[in-house]
């Protein structure tokens, strides 16, 4: 009786992919690997939306750890905002997306400079066992917002 449930879990685990994409491309006819393209709102600095770029394989157990991350301003960002977000040099995970069934997932990660008040997004991947240096790096500078100057930066 396990197996029907072992079946399930896989099979949500693979499409769990979300409803936030925005694009697919095909590499061609004879692979199963796909370029998903998603859409992602900050949850905090509303006024930024990332578009992530990610391989998928149907057929396997486990995507490669290849992604892309471009962040631009697309709405108002508030010296409100800034002040609720997490301003360790470690920053905050905003999006995991599981990419095996051997845990692995991407994560989107926020971290604030503070001296040059830039929003830096960088999306990479985990793997619990041995660990992943593939990454991808987007910025969005504060200058020209609301938030610009409203931000102290810390003194060194």
């Amino acid at each position: 009786m396990k197996k029907p449930i072992a079946i399930i879990t896989l099979c949500a685990l693979l499409s769990a992919c979300g409803g936030n994409e925005v694009g697919d491309v095909s590499l061609g006819l004879f692979t199963t690997k796909d370029i998903k393209l998603d859409a992602f709102n900050d949850p905090i600095v509303t006024g930024v939306t990332c578009h992530v770029s990610s391989i998928e394989a149907d057929l396997s157990f486990s995507d490669p750890s290849d992604s892309a991350i471009a962040c631009r301003q697309t709405g108002p960002i508030s010296a409100q905002m800034i002040a609720q977000i997490d301003k360790s040099d470690s920053g905050e995970v905003l999006f995991s997306k599981s990419k095996s069934i051997f845990f692995k997932s991407m994560k989107i990660r926020r971290i604030f400079d503070a001296k040059h008040q830039t929003l830096m997004y960088v999306s990479y991947s985990t793997k619990e066992t041995s660990g992943s240096f593939k990454h991808s790096l987007s910025t969005v500078p504060l200058y020209g917002t609301e938030a610009y100057q409203a931000v102290v930066p810390a003194a060194n």
